[in-house]
């Protein structure tokens, strides 16, 4: 696939690098031609110094064989600009958009730009670690009503199979956390100390899962 990223910052250069690393062609666009260092010489892509709105400046970046745009600057202005540019003026299917706001990343979420907002995210990825207890939103679907979060699990959990914890708390285990790795439970899967518990779960049900979660499984009767 042919990539181009707009902005050659720390993440423009790293994700240029990783891409074509993968085998895809990368084309990286920014205003100061002197970013470009940043992708060091084994990089083989397209550099082109310009402003990643500029109709021309994306063609030359080859936007018109894209499969995936992504803007990544400083400016969060421009990064959704280009991204709905990329969009919607040559119909690239692909599109990310970094967002430093978080207050305006779910309202371009609503546009149908994908965002990151990456100060929201490691704040609340800081949050995780430090305050290990309730529940943190990692993704909302574009209506607000579905989210998907991590949420604690009291110690009283482990041991249970995570099909008993999905029938109590009326939620859907997506996918666990062990010693670093992602892992997809299925509904045999035990849950064991030190486990991180990734849900989705309706917007307006957080309260009564985190209670769920925090207060433990119930107790069986007859034993």
């Amino acid at each position: 696939m042919h990539i181009v990223i707009m902005g050659c910052g720390r993440v423009g250069s790293a994700l240029a690098q990783t891409l074509e690393q993968q085998g895809h062609t990368v084309a990286v666009i920014d205003q100061d031609p002197t970013a470009f260092r940043r992708l060091g010489p084994g990089f083989g892509g397209r550099r082109v110094t310009g402003v990643g709105f500029d109709q021309d400046t994306l063609r030359e970046a080859g936007i018109e064989e894209a499969g995936a745009f992504a803007a990544v600057s400083s400016g969060d202005n421009s990064n959704i600009i280009s991204a709905r540019v990329a969009r919607e003026m040559f119909g690239v299917e692909n599109v990310a958009a970094r967002i430093y706001d978080p207050r305006r990343a779910e309202v371009y979420q609503r546009l149908g730009i994908p965002t990151v907002a990456t100060v929201r995210w490691t704040a609340d990825q800081m949050l995780r670690r430090l305050l290990p207890s309730g529940a943190e939103p990692l993704w909302r679907d574009p209506t607000g009503g579905v989210q998907l979060a991590e949420v604690h699990a009291s110690a009283d959990w482990v041991g249970h199979k995570i099909s008993r914890l999905q029938e109590e708390t009326g939620v859907r285990v997506a996918f666990l956390t062990r010693l670093g790795e992602a892992i997809l439970p299925s509904s045999q899967t035990v849950l064991q100390e030190g486990d991180l518990v990734h849900v989705m779960m309706r917007a307006d049900e957080v309260d009564k899962v985190e209670a769920a979660f925090a207060k433990g499984p119930e107790e069986e009767g007859g034993h």
